[in-house]
């Protein structure tokens, strides 16, 4: 998949996408993806002279990494991957091949009496995610998206989540 440098998209190189590619990178893991999430996040927050809060920073770490994973694994594949900084914090949308939408999509994020140490993706980023959906792409497939919050490390509410 290919990222254009101006949106914090990436995408597979079936077709063109709008806009102007300024560097090519490959998003192809859930490393490759934390990595452009937090390029991304930091090149905008410092434009506007502001850091974000570190602990922020590691739950985005953690809602890319399960998402990305979980498209990779369960979703027959990534198909996409979209950063957008927001006034409230990072809104990802992780694209995949299935038209599967997981049961715990609309779980409250607590992990099932009969767990046995998988499965603690979902209910992590129900905990550190907001306005999270999950909708089937027209052409085949789905869409994750979630808003991870960001804080300003020099906010006073910065020190507790």
């Amino acid at each position: 998949m290919h990222l254009t440098e101006g949106t914090g998209s990436a995408w597979s190189g079936a077709g063109e996408r709008p806009g102007t590619r300024t560097r090519d990178t490959v998003v192809d893991s859930a490393a490759t993806a934390r990595a452009h999430a937090e390029r991304t996040v930091r090149a905008r927050w410092t434009a506007q002279g502001r850091t974000p809060h570190q602990q922020d920073m590691m739950d985005l770490s953690l809602v890319v990494s399960e998402l990305v994973t979980n498209a990779i694994r369960h979703g027959a594949g990534l198909a996409g991957f979209d950063v957008r900084v927001t006034p409230d914090g990072v809104r990802i949308a992780v694209h995949d091949h299935s038209d599967v939408i997981p049961e715990a999509a609309a779980g409250s994020g607590s992990l099932p009496p009969w767990h046995h140490g998988s499965g603690y993706g979902w209910p992590l980023v129900i905990r550190l995610a907001r306005d999270i959906d999950v909708r089937l792409r027209p052409g085949g497939g789905k869409t994750v998206s979630v808003l991870v919050p960001l804080r300003d490390a020099s906010a006073p509410d910065a020190g507790g989540h």
